[in-house]
């Protein structure tokens, strides 16, 4: 199993990541390191990848896995009455060894913390979740000053193959049309930024450091996941969590 993590100054005690998916047979649409229950994979093979998950990384508590909506709703997962299953697209928590988790193949993993390491947050951001202000949600469940927040785009679709039409445009850049220019014509199409689009609208927020990843999960079949290549097929994880 290998996996990447954000380049970013976050502290030791931080430890975040997403795995790569790993496959020998990329045309196959779920061989590798799929982490998805909700797709058509065989049910223990996707617990066999989390049981591994779990023993390679040393984790002392499960991830937090959600069932994602591509919404805005964010969880935090210090609050009192957790359940097994969470309907949200993202989570929260200051408790240590708590993971939360998102899954994606094409969207966004956002990740956020900031540089005491006193939380840590995961985003799952598609252009649906962004344009409905998924962000803005996200930094509002934060506790303390967003000026003090770090964050960091995992990978995800490169604007050479986030193809969309025109409603997907004007919906992305409603509330800023500054962000047009992430947004690029092609005939009656157009060519999104998506990571792009994410760091400027954590930047704008005031977050104090917003990076991306350059890795596109379109353009290796091998190493990522890709909803808009295949059609049907597995998810990776992002994992954040605390420990000293």
């Amino acid at each position: 199993m290998r996996w990447i993590e954000p380049d970013w100054p976050a502290p030791p005690h931080v430890h975040a990541l997403t795995t790569e998916r790993g496959a020998s047979q990329p045309d196959d649409p779920y061989d590798g390191f799929n982490f998805a229950d909700y797709v058509a994979d065989a049910p223990e093979r996707v617990e066999t990848n989390r049981e591994v998950l779990v023993k390679v990384l040393g984790l002392t508590c499960l991830p937090v896995w959600l069932d994602q909506q591509h919404g805005t709703t964010i969880l935090s997962l210090d609050e009192s009455g957790s359940k097994p299953r969470r309907t949200a697209d993202g989570s929260v928590t200051r408790a240590e060894e708590t993971v939360c988790a998102v899954l994606s193949a094409d969207c966004a993993p956002v990740f956020l913390s900031d540089r005491q390491g006193s939380f840590v947050a995961l985003l799952h951001v598609g252009w649906r979740g962004l344009s409905e202000g998924i962000i803005e949600s996200g930094l509002a469940k934060i506790p303390g000053n967003v000026g003090e927040i770090i964050s960091w785009v995992g990978p995800t679709i490169s604007q050479k193959y986030f193809e969309i039409g025109h409603d997907v445009r004007c919906r992305l850049i409603e509330n800023e049309p500054s962000d047009e220019h992430f947004v690029a014509p092609s005939g009656a199409r157009y060519f999104a930024d998506l990571p792009g689009l994410i760091v400027a609208r954590l930047s704008r927020a005031g977050v104090d450091y917003a990076r991306a990843s350059l890795e596109c999960t379109y353009g290796d079949s091998g190493r990522w996941f890709s909803y808009r290549r295949q059609g049907l097929c597995g998810r990776m994880t992002s994992l954040i969590w605390m420990k000293r």
